[in-house]
C-alpha cells in the first residue's frame, strides 16, 4: 500500500536531524526505470518555496529518476542562498545516482523562513539511500509527516500494473491546482503527455476539491514518477481514472486528518450554471469559519451556509436566491430560500462524515469540495506550532 508497491521502485525513509524532535525527517523515492516519466502539479502561491521552483524546472522535460524530501524545514523565503541549497541537493542525490541534476526533484515542508541543517540533509539522504528497499515506502511516508497524526498512503491495483501514493498534510490545506506533498508512482507504461495531463486532471477534481483552511502553502507539490517496469500499456483514459481514485484517497485523507478537526464535510453543490460555477459557492461554504464553527457544534445552521453563499458575484455563479434549497445530512431544512424540514431532523452528532447539498436551480453542474470543522483544537495547534 505504498510508493514502492508498483514494480521498479525503491524508498527509504530515515532520521536525520533535520527535525528537534528525531523522528523521521529524510525521505528518498529512486525510479529504477526502464521508463523515467514524471509530472508535478505545484502550487500557485506567488511566495513559493525553493523545492517548487527547482522542481517546476527539472520536471519541465517529462523526466526524473529520484525525488528528495525532507520534513522539518521549509526552504521557503529563504532567498538566494536556500535556492542554492535545493541545487546542492539535487545535485548531491544525483552525483550518488549517477544521473543528471536535472532529474532529482526536491520537496521539503516544515517552518517557513528557516535555512536547512544542510550537513545533516546531505548525511540523511547517504543513509536513505544506503537503505533503500522496495518495502522502503511506509518508511517514506513517515519521513514526510510534520503535524499529521498518522502517514497516507494509497494504493491502485490494475490488470498487471499499479499505481502507488503517499501524502502528508494537516493543516494549511487550500488549493491552487495541489496541496500538500505528494509523491505518486506507477509500473505503468505511458508517456510524458499522458502522465502529465492524467495528473492535472486528476488534481483538479481531488486536491483541488480540498479546502481544510483556505491556507495555501508555499510547498505544495504533487509529483508522479512512471517506472513503466510492468510493461503494460495502458490508455490514456484507463490510466486517469485510476490516478483519479488514488488523489481521490489520498486527498480524503488529508482531510481526516485535518488538525484538530472532528466533522469531515463535503459541500455538493447541485444543479449550477457551470462546473467552475458550482466550485465557486462550495469553495465559499467551505471558508466560512462560521460555518465550520457551527458544524463543530453540531448545529446545522442552514442560514450559514445561504450568507456564504449570496457572497459568490452573479457573474461567477448566476441564480436566483429564491430558489435556493440546502439538505444537510439528507434533510431538506432550507427550501426556495427560507425554512424547510425542522433543523432538529438532522443528525451531526453520530457520524464523523457530514453532507451538505446545495441546490441552486441554475442548470445542471455539479461540484463537491470537501473540509473540515473549525474546532478548539486546531487554534490551539496552529498557536502552538509556529507556521
Amino acid at each position: 500500500m505504498t510508493v514502492t508497491t508498483p514494480q521498479g521502485f525503491r524508498a527509504a525513509g530515515i532520521a536525520a536531524g533535520v527535525k528537534a524532535s528525531g523522528n523521521k525527517d529524510v525521505a528518498v523515492v529512486i525510479n529504477d526505470g526502464p521508463l523515467d516519466v514524471a509530472a508535478a502539479v505545484l502550487t500557485s502561491n506567488r511566495v513559493h518555496a525553493a523545492p517548487v521552483a527547482w522542481t517546476r524546472q527539472a520536471v519541465a522535460d517529462g523526466r526524473a529518476r529520484a525525488i528528495v524530501l525532507n520534513s522539518g524545514g521549509a526552504n521557503a523565503c529563504t532567498g538566494p542562498d536556500g535556492f542554492a541549497d535545493t541545487h546542492r541537493t539535487a545535485e548531491y542525490l544525483a552525483q550518488r545516482l549517477d544521473i543528471s541534476a536535472q532529474d532529482a526533484l526536491v520537496c521539503s515542508t516544515g517552518l517557513i523562513g528557516v535555512r536547512l541543517p544542510m550537513d545533516n540533509l546531505f548525511s540523511g539522504i547517504d543513509t536513505a539511500l544506503a537503505g533503500l528497499s522496495v518495502d522502503g515506502g511506509s518508511d517514506a511516508a513517515d519521513a514526510i509527516m510534520t503535524t499529521d497524526t498518522v502517514s497516507k498512503t494509497a494504493v491502485f491495483a490494475g490488470a498487471g500494473w499499479s499505481i502507488g501514493g503517499m501524502a502528508k498534510g494537516a493543516g494549511m490545506l487550500a488549493p491552487g491546482l495541489a496541496t500538500m506533498l505528494c509523491v505518486i508512482t506507477s509500473d505503468a507504461v505511458v508517456s510524458a503527455a499522458v502522465a502529465d495531463a492524467a495528473l492535472r486532471a486528476a488534481a483538479r477534481v481531488t486536491f483541488d476539491r480540498v479546502d481544510s483552511d483556505g491556507c495555501m502553502s508555499t510547498n505544495d507539490t504533487v509529483a508522479l514518477l512512471v517506472s513503466g517496469a510492468s510493461h503494460k500499456e495502458v490508455s490514456a483514459e484507463e490510466f486517469t481514472s485510476a490516478l483519479t481514485q488514488v488523489c481521490a484517497d489520498l486527498s480524503r485523507q488529508l482531510v481526516a486528518d485535518a488538525e484538530g478537526a472532528s466533522h469531515d464535510i463535503a459541500v455538493k453543490v447541485v444543479n449550477a450554471s457551470s462546473e467552475d460555477a458550482a466550485v465557486a459557492v462550495a469553495r465559499a461554504v467551505t471558508r466560512s469559519n462560521l460555518f465550520k464553527a457551527a458544524m463543530f457544534g453540531n448545529d446545522p445552521n442552514w442560514g450559514r451556509v445561504l450568507s456564504a453563499v449570496g457572497t459568490v458575484p452573479e457573474d461567477v455563479a448566476p441564480f436566483n436566491a429564491n430558489l435556493l434549497d440546502v439538505s444537510i445530512n439528507g434533510v431538506q431544512i432550507c427550501r426556495a430560500g427560507g425554512v424547510g424540514e425542522d433543523r432538529e431532523l438532522v443528525d451531526l452528532a453520530s457520524n464523523r462524515e457530514v453532507h451538505v447539498e446545495i441546490d441552486l436551480h441554475a442548470g445542471d453542474a455539479t461540484a463537491t469540495v470537501w473540509t473540515n470543522d473549525l474546532t478548539h483544537d486546531y487554534v490551539h495547534e496552529n498557536s502552538a506550532y509556529s507556521s
